[in-house]
């Protein structure tokens, strides 16, 4: 006999395989049907699936909507250009970095890693301070780190070049090596949701003053959340950096940030599978609007957006997904096989 606790669990560790099905014919679409900027944009959807499942970890389990995850991407793509650049190149466009950086000359996989865990330690620090807050409050915190880091970045020009580009670094990014780490960052997102720390950080999250009488620590789940979600937006920024090839301090403030937001909101705050589906939801709407604002013909007229409408376009999106469907396009449910599936044909279940 298979119980329903058994059942459910079986069920939940169903939806990280699912979902890696899913990117991974969306990789399949990309490359065999599509042309190679569709392949790019297959590449950046997945990079953006790094970056948004990393932010879920965080606010999807505890409930605190955080401003300030673009930061880590920032921190990330740095750290990784830094170890990954030319020592000719760095000489000339960052001639103040420590004599260990300049010198260095990593392989791009152990660079990203650096990149994240970076982030992750950058997060330990201020988490430490800034998740004594809660609510509005520990919010604005997180859009005051934010804001600092980018003030930083781009007046620390020996060292970061300022609000100028950091250019050559190595292209190394396709969709299938975007592809391996959005399929880590929902492994390793799964396995936390579904631990002890992850379920405590969900009990806060539904009730704080009833997870405090019961013994959690709300504090230290929090820090664990947010360490653990730096990493893979330290990683996701690495991945941006050596895909674009270029990085400035602006490409992760508040454009990435409102983005990140759109598409955990759009797919559901309240699931893994939500922040999936709201990232590659978003990235295609991105993408037909993109190609839209280039111009199109239809018989022999021609259309184009007027420029910027995107951005605009998304922002409508976002507000009627808020009116009509406040939880999302999945509204809190996982992507998972049916308990018949799981359970087998025939087979009885006690409570």
């Amino acid at each position: 006999m298979i119980t329903q606790h058994t059942i459910r669990r079986r069920m939940s560790a169903t939806t990280p395989a699912l979902l890696a099905l899913i990117l991974l014919g969306f990789v399949l679409a990309a490359t065999l049907l599509g042309d190679r900027a569709t392949a790019r944009m297959a590449a950046e959807t997945l990079i953006r699936v790094t970056m948004v499942v990393g932010f879920w970890i965080f606010v999807g389990n505890s409930g605190v909507v955080s401003f300030g995850h673009a930061a880590f991407g920032c921190i990330g793509a740095y750290v990784s250009a830094w170890l990954t650049l030319k020592p000719a190149m760095k000489a000339t466009l960052l001639p103040g970095l420590p004599g260990y950086l300049a010198a260095a000359d990593w392989h791009v996989l152990p660079a990203a890693l650096a990149g994240g865990a970076v982030a992750a330690l950058a997060a330990l620090v201020t988490g430490a301070a800034i998740l004594r807050l809660s609510g509005i409050a520990a919010s604005i915190a997180t859009f005051a780190f934010l804001a600092m880091i980018n003030t930083i970045w781009a007046n620390w020009t020996p060292v970061t070049g300022g609000t100028s580009s950091v250019v050559g670094l190595d292209r190394y990014v396709t969709p299938w090596v975007a592809l391996g780490w959005a399929v880590a960052a929902i492994a390793i997102a799964a396995v936390y949701s579904a631990s002890a720390s992850g379920l405590a950080l969900r009990a806060t999250r539904e009730d704080e003053v009833a997870a405090s009488a019961s013994g959690i620590d709300r504090y230290r789940h929090r820090l664990l959340a947010y360490t653990l979600s730096a990493f893979f937006c330290g990683a996701g920024g690495a991945l941006m950096g050596h895909f674009i090839g270029v990085i400035s301090p602006d490409d992760f403030y508040l454009s990435l940030t409102f983005l990140m937001l759109a598409m955990l909101v759009v797919g559901g705050v309240a699931s893994l599978s939500g922040a999936v589906v709201g990232v590659l939801f978003l990235s295609l709407a991105v993408e037909a609007l993109v190609r839209m604002e280039k111009g199109f013909s239809v018989g022999e007229v021609s259309f184009a957006l007027p420029p910027g409408s995107q951005a605009i376009i998304i922002a409508v999106a976002m507000i009627l997904v808020l009116i009509f469907r406040p939880a999302g396009l999945l509204a809190g449910r996982e992507i998972m096989l049916s308990a018949r599936w799981v359970a087998g044909r025939g087979r009885q279940t006690n409570d």
